[in-house]
């Protein structure tokens, strides 16, 4: 009987991505390179089409880098379709995934609605970073059938993909999840659902200190994000990763785990609500730890 639903559950041709930001063109667009049928939808048909102008201009540049052919770029393009009805864009979709602001009662709200609108059969997915799986999936009727999906961004190029099975979770329905990652070309770890997950928990760890090293003047951001990359490794220091995911969402982020955990190294350093204060949200506002 499991391999049954097993291969039931991985059997997915059509996948939604709500929310077209950030993250969910980036998302929608590994979905359609995979061969999904992609759709996209979102409430802000501007968002739309700024997303399928950054799909368009990665796919671009991946041909002139040669990584793929422009038949496969046209191809990928073609299967992405974008709709501002959420009903209409999730209603035959074997696979949703959210990807919307990273707030509690956004997603309770939207995974309402998507219960209501897509099939039995249906994978909801969320791409929180950080929030309750288990408090998102009771927000349905089919909890079982809700896993959390964490993309990291950019999504086209990071090779990660968190998967989080709470209490409720159907086996087959995680592992149908980590086959859809796999088919999109990444990597997948899977990480129990408790605040902040396995990436998030050590992620923010280190951003928050790194912060609070530029508050006390141990060195400059650049030569803190320098010695991350040249002395462990790491392809992107913690203050540059800080500013592309935006400093507004690491401060969202870090508060819910100080007061999920109770935990003193979670606490936000000054410099990080200061700079949030003050709009310096990194990249997307041309300015946080780095001038963009």
């Amino acid at each position: 009987m499991e391999s049954q639903i097993t291969n039931r559950e991985s059997k997915i041709r059509r996948v939604a991505v709500v929310g077209a930001g950030t993250m969910g063109h980036g998302i929608a667009q590994v979905a359609a390179m995979a061969g999904y049928q992609t759709r996209l939808t979102d409430a802000s048909a501007a968002a739309l089409t700024a997303a399928m102008s950054r799909i368009a201009s990665n796919l671009t540049g991946a041909v002139n880098r040669s990584k793929i052919t422009q038949e496969d770029a046209d191809a990928a393009t073609a299967r992405i379709v974008t709709a501002a009805d959420l009903a209409a864009a999730v209603s035959d979709a074997d696979l949703v995934i959210e990807a919307v602001a990273e707030s509690l009662g956004v997603k309770e709200k939207l995974f309402q609605q998507l219960d209501a609108a897509v099939s039995d059969t249906a994978i909801l997915a969320t791409n929180t970073s950080s929030l309750s799986v288990t408090r998102i999936a009771n927000a349905t009727r089919r909890p079982a059938r809700v896993v959390g999906m964490h993309f990291f961004n950019p999504v086209h190029i990071m090779k990660l993909v968190e998967v989080i099975a709470h209490e409720q979770s159907d086996p087959a329905v995680v592992a149908a999840a980590r086959e859809a990652a796999g088919r999109m070309g990444k990597t997948t770890i899977l990480a129990r659902d408790t605040p902040g997950f396995a990436s998030s928990r050590l992620g923010v760890v280190l951003g928050l200190e790194a912060m609070r090293m530029v508050e006390q003047g141990v060195a400059s951001a650049a030569d803190i994000d320098t010695a991350m990359e040249l002395g462990y490794g790491h392809p992107m220091g913690p203050l540059r990763l800080t500013d592309l995911v935006g400093l507004d969402v690491r401060l969202d982020i870090a508060e819910y785990l100080h007061r999920e955990l109770r935990d003193p190294k979670f606490e936000p350093p000054r410099i990080l609500r200061d700079k949030v204060q003050r709009g310096e949200l990194g990249k997307k506002t041309k300015r946080g730890f780095y001038e963009w």
